[in-house]
């Protein structure tokens, strides 16, 4: 392993050599290759990436400070891998690109694999991506734009074109041979297909399998006939969902005749979780997509309308409360615990509606067993909302010297906390079935109902037994 190999995966000469090495970058040799990019040590910077992995060189990339990132890009020339632009935070790609040309930009495009070189395309202007494909060799050029003409987050969009496909009337020793003297076989591949005459699929072989048969041996033999086929129209979710589902290596994509046309990997799946995963994580805190790299503008664009739905419902928490100011004015140990009440409840129903979402989308909660989790949420919320009704209610009772006031905040706690834990479940499922994206539209609806129903119950009852 080279000396910046080392460096670089976090191992020290003296460390034990039975302690883990720590991967990824640090601090100090961010700062290093800052320093020589800033005395422009083409040299250094040669030997220093020499050995790292192109997922590395991006998150250096996006480390290192802005006005670094071009000169880095100029200095290191055409030794960058072309992966490292696919590895790139979006932003941070599209100010790189912005400043090369059209015939810069095509030749590592036609480096990449086709789902990571349509991927990238996809998020051209419509005349920018016309200047690069132009600059492409024509049938690059046809089976990128077919790439392109499938929608947006299908399968067509995740599929690789390279594959091993062979009649059923071949034996292994046929398909050895095919393999070995065919040039464009793809870089990496898990099973054989085998198809009909109409290039539909009939079956798969494993890789291992047809390494261990006999040359003699019939592919229809010991092909596995039954397969999960994906139309190319299917959405991406669908996909990460069969392969989370069935354990598998790769699976075939057909087209509308059912024909054989490109496969799927498990490296790209691995992609495509991660890719929704995250867009559900941001999506529940208001934002649309990650803007860790973008300009305060866009950044400012993106988390404004969020924040102004938020704005709204919170006047609607207020105008509950005002129904309430003469009950608050008599009694001021409301205003102090209201607040409990209310938070206590959106906390309640924001884990409800978290295990809600990623329950939707991994597909385990289903109508089926809808009314059952239901059932077990609000045991759940009835009895943590016992337990901390208990504790608030003997604190509050304790404070203000009053046991009505305990009691009523009890009562509240118990109350909110339970619709919060059944409110946090069926909005989500409600959404999904108006083909709303529950991700992005829950959080609003539970925490209004949450805020409103907190403060209307507290002072509701204060307003009952106090009043």
């Amino acid at each position: 392993m080279s000396e910046a190999q080392d460096e670089r995966v976090g191992s020290d000469a003296g460390e034990d050599e039975n302690t883990a090495p720590t991967y990824g970058l640090n601090e100090e040799i961010v700062q290093d290759i800052q320093e020589a990019i800033e005395r422009e040590d083409s040299a250094y910077l040669h030997e220093k990436l020499e050995d790292w992995h192109a997922a590395d060189v991006a998150d250096l990339i996006e480390q290192l400070k802005p006005k670094l990132r071009l000169p880095f890009m100029r200095i290191m020339e055409d030794r960058i891998d072309p992966d490292v632009y696919s590895a790139l935070d979006e932003n941070v790609r599209e100010h790189l690109v912005d400043e090369m040309e059209p015939a810069e930009i095509a030749a590592f495009i036609n480096e990449l694999e086709l789902d990571d070189a349509v991927d990238f395309l996809e998020n051209f202007e419509e005349e920018d991506r016309r200047d690069v494909l132009n600059q492409i060799p024509p049938d690059e050029r046809a089976v990128l734009q077919e790439g392109l003409s499938y929608g947006e987050d299908t399968a067509g969009r995740l599929m690789q074109r390279d594959l091993i496909a062979v009649p059923e009337y071949w034996n292994i020793g046929q398909t050895i041979d095919y393999m070995r003297d065919t040039e464009n076989l793809p870089d990496e591949f898990y099973e054989i297909f085998v198809v009909d005459p109409r290039h539909h699929p009939i079956g798969t072989i494993p890789l291992n399998r047809a390494m261990r048969s006999k040359r003699h041996v019939m592919v229809r033999d010991i092909m596995d006939a039954e397969q999960k086929l994906i139309p190319v129209d299917m959405d991406q979710e669908e996909v990460a969902y069969l392969f989370k589902q069935y354990r598998l290596a790769s699976a075939a994509v057909v087209n509308d005749d059912g024909a054989l046309i490109g496969v799927i990997t498990v490296d790209d799946i691995v992609d495509v979780i991660n890719e929704e995963a995250e867009e559900d994580i941001l999506r529940l805190g208001g934002v649309s997509e990650d803007d860790l790299f973008s300009s305060v503008y866009r950044t400012i664009r993106a988390r404004f309308p969020w924040l102004f739905v938020n704005l709204l419902t919170a006047l609607a928490a207020s105008f509950a409360i005002s129904l309430f100011d003469a009950t608050m004015e008599a009694v001021i140990a409301l205003a102090v615990l209201m607040p409990i009440a209310a938070s206590m409840g959106g906390n309640a129903g924001t884990q409800a509606l978290t295990v809600a979402v990623r329950a939707l989308a991994t597909k385990e909660l289903t109508t089926a067993n809808m009314f059952r989790i239901l059932n077990k949420e609000a045991l759940v919320a009835l009895t943590n909302g016992s337990i901390f009704a208990c504790m608030v209610g003997t604190v509050a009772w304790l404070w203000f010297g009053n046991p009505l006031i305990g009691g009523i905040v009890a009562a509240a706690l118990v109350v909110n906390i339970l619709v919060a834990g059944v409110i946090g479940m069926i909005v989500p499922v409600m959404l999904e079935r108006l083909k709303i994206d529950p991700a992005i539209a829950s959080g609003v609806f539970v925490t209004t109902v949450t805020d409103i129903v907190g403060f209307v119950v507290f002072l509701g009852l204060a307003t009952l037994i106090l009043l």
